[in-house]
């Protein structure tokens, strides 16, 4: 009989572990409508130390092909020194897709999404852990300091106001992942804990937090504890971000031109011609690998290049006309290189071709 509470723990555990996985192999399906802007709403006090706030958004239902407000609340870290890298919203090309927040020791890439409350774009200014505490930046956060003593008071500024909630596409946020995000993103994660899957489940089991119903301004915007839709320190959508039109926008659906090497899809390996020799065929897959391998060096040197463009713009901090110039250009420098590269293999292809069969005699000789 003492072995049943941790049979009941590991079926509750493998079920949370389930319902994480489905949500993880949901977030990748290409959505044609961009999310709703992210509504207008305060942040609740913190409900205790240790706690860490996870701002809200928008999160997609696939059965019923609508968007649902995941309220911002406050969750326990997973462990000590952890901090939350939200999810975001960006446009893959062919649609929105979305990349799930993590648990890891620093804060990665999350879109350049201004979700306010210390999450301003890039890395995190509401806290910090030191020795094993974290301390609350009180010019970000709503924290009752006659409860909570370890606090600091350091300004912070918004350099970007908007309500903007996706990366890319028509309107959406420019901004890309500095090279020490990038680094972030490759270091030990947790996925979202259990009690935010179950926060995030019960958000969409609201229908008025459904966008189809609220407009984008969904009926609960924050919690003070993940779950807690009908408790104390519910928080109301102040204003919706702006109007939502939920209706694709063609200039998103319409297959557009890479702008960065990234963005282009992987090259596929071309058939060998069918020459009937086999050293010459081993030759044109020879010749093929090196021409792929130098053919990706070049993608990936301008796609540095034009990474550092974007560093070197955004500490300009130059203006939306000047941005759009740059991108203008990134994207002939893209086609230009695409095209090239199309032609090598075209003319690769060509030089392993077999010669044209001689003509037959009896077609030229003379009659008598």
């Amino acid at each position: 009989m003492r072995s049943r509470p941790f049979i009941i723990s590991l079926v509750l555990a493998i079920l949370l572990l389930a319902m994480a996985a489905t949500a993880t192999a949901q977030v990748r399906i290409a959505i044609a409508i961009a999310p709703p802007p992210l509504p207008v709403y305060e942040q609740p006090i913190c409900p205790g130390d240790g706690y860490i706030w996870t701002p809200g958004y928008w999160a997609y239902d696939y059965d019923d092909g609508d968007y649902y407000w995941v309220p911002g609340t406050w969750v326990p870290a997973p462990e000590v020194g952890f901090l939350w890298t939200p999810g975001y919203w960006g446009w893959g090309g062919d649609g929105f897709i979305f990349y799930p927040g993590y648990w890891g020791p620093e804060v990665g890439f999350y879109g350049g999404i201004n979700y306010g409350f210390g999450y301003f774009g890039h890395g995190y200014e509401g806290g910090r852990w030191d020795n094993g505490r974290f301390y609350y930046n009180t010019t970000a956060n709503r924290v009752n300091v006659e409860v909570i003593h370890n606090v600091y008071n350091t300004r912070v500024t918004e350099t970007t106001v908007n309500r903007v909630s996706y990366n890319g596409g028509n309107g959406g946020v420019s901004a890309r992942p500095r090279p020490e995000e990038v680094v972030v993103a490759q270091q030990r994660h947790i996925a979202p804990v259990g009690v935010q899957v179950q926060h995030e489940q019960a958000a969409r089991s609201d229908k008025q937090q459904r966008a189809s119903v609220n407009h984008g301004a969904p009926a609960v915007a924050a919690t003070a504890k993940p779950g807690a839709f009908k408790e104390s320190g519910v928080v109301r959508t102040r204003e919706a971000g702006r109007a939502y039109n939920p209706t694709p926008r063609p200039e998103n659906n319409a297959s557009k031109p890479a702008l960065h090497p990234n963005d282009l899809p992987r090259a596929d390996r071309m058939a060998p011609p069918n020459t009937g020799n086999p050293k010459q065929d081993l030759k044109y897959q020879q010749d093929q690998e090196k021409l792929q391998a130098k053919q990706q060096k070049d993608l990936q040197k301008l796609q540095q290049k034009q990474e550092q463009e974007h560093q070197q713009m955004a500490k300009q901090q130059a203006n939306e006309a000047k941005k759009q110039q740059m991108e203008q250009r990134h994207q002939q420098q893209t086609q230009q290189l695409q095209q090239k590269h199309e032609q090598q293999n075209q003319q690769l292809h060509q030089r392993q071709q077999p010669p044209p069969p001689p003509p037959h005699q009896s077609e030229n000789k003379p009659p008598h």
